[in-house]
């Protein structure tokens, strides 16, 4: 397994290339520049701040210094942000963003594999409609639709919950979880779909399962239901839920963009949105880059977990 993982880390080397070359690539097709968005700035100023960060060499010498100084770890500074050098940006907002992608995964993990479950065990029957109506809602409603309607019920006529913020100093752990109010709101709209989808794959891999030789033959023994389900019936439709899980928790880890500007969360996706407004290429770069990291790592995770849950896989 040691030498499978070894390969897997080493091909993150051309994936993270190619994904560096076609957003490099994107970003420089685009017209206009850092500098665009203030017309007051003087022609011989934009001039010296090109040729200060190095954007009037052509795009490939561009490139080049990039991965020579990305490969030494530095992933350049943030124009918009006094120098501020990346690494330190990206830092600074992927806890907020670590914390609110870890709280939606609990969420739609409880919530969608318990309606997942309920559904198979209760098939064409009142809980099951439920579930499938819960499932169906969830993955058709976009995140963007649910978080103004939540902001407008809760927020505006309600007026129980705050619309945004997320302040870390006076919360439930101070520097790490805010306020419980300020994290209802973006966690369900942020947890929403991904509850739905594991509902959707619960539900199907259990009713699979359900139909096996072997549950036919655990309940001719004598065995209860519940350790039927537990023992033999859970373990072996969890391959399918891990499976999905995986970049699920990828994709909540690292952030929800519409969600953090939504709901004014200072984190990762929220600054790589105000990145791309700005024309900031080293902070784009390198929060392509860091995403990319994150989602190869989670899904190697994920295979390797396959091993610890079904004995019959094997890696070599």
């Amino acid at each position: 397994m040691a030498i499978y993982a070894l390969k897997r880390l080493l091909w993150l080397i051309p994936v993270l290339l190619f994904i560096s070359i076609v957003t490099f690539g994107l970003m420089h097709a685009v017209e206009g520049g850092p500098w665009d968005e203030d017309r007051s700035v003087p022609a011989a100023v934009t001039e010296n701040l090109n040729r200060k960060y190095g954007l009037d060499k052509p795009v490939w010498r561009q490139y080049i210094n990039f991965v020579t100084n990305a490969v030494q770890g530095d992933l350049g500074v943030s124009y918009q942000r006094q120098d501020k050098p990346v690494t330190d940006i990206i830092l600074s907002g992927f806890r907020v963003t670590a914390v609110l992608g870890l709280m939606a995964l609990l969420l739609a993990t409880a919530a969608g594999v318990s309606l997942g479950v309920m559904s198979a065990l209760n098939r064409n029957r009142l809980p099951d409609y439920a579930g499938v109506l819960f499932a169906s809602l969830g993955s058709a409603l976009p995140a963007f639709v649910l978080g103004i309607f939540l902001i407008y019920l809760f927020g505006v006529k309600l007026q129980l919950l705050p619309t945004f913020g997320w302040d870390v100093r006076r919360g439930l752990i101070p520097g790490w979880l805010p306020p419980i109010e300020q994290m209802v709101l973006p966690v369900i709209t942020l947890a929403a779909l991904p509850a739905a989808y594991l509902a959707r794959v619960t539900r199907a891999s259990l009713l699979d399962v359900l139909r096996q030789d072997y549950i036919r033959t655990a309940h001719a023994k004598g065995l209860s239901r519940t350790a039927v389900l537990t023992r033999h019936s859970l373990r072996n439709a969890a391959i399918p839920v891990l499976t999905v899980i995986g970049p699920i928790t990828a994709g909540l880890v690292t952030g929800s963009f519409i969600i953090e500007q939504l709901f004014s969360v200072p984190g990762t996706g929220r600054l790589f949105v105000q990145s791309v407004t700005a024309r900031d290429y080293g902070l784009i770069m390198g929060t392509t880059l860091f995403y990319a990291t994150v989602i190869v790592v989670a899904n190697l995770a994920v295979d390797l977990a396959y091993a610890f849950i079904d004995p019959r896989i094997r890696y070599r």
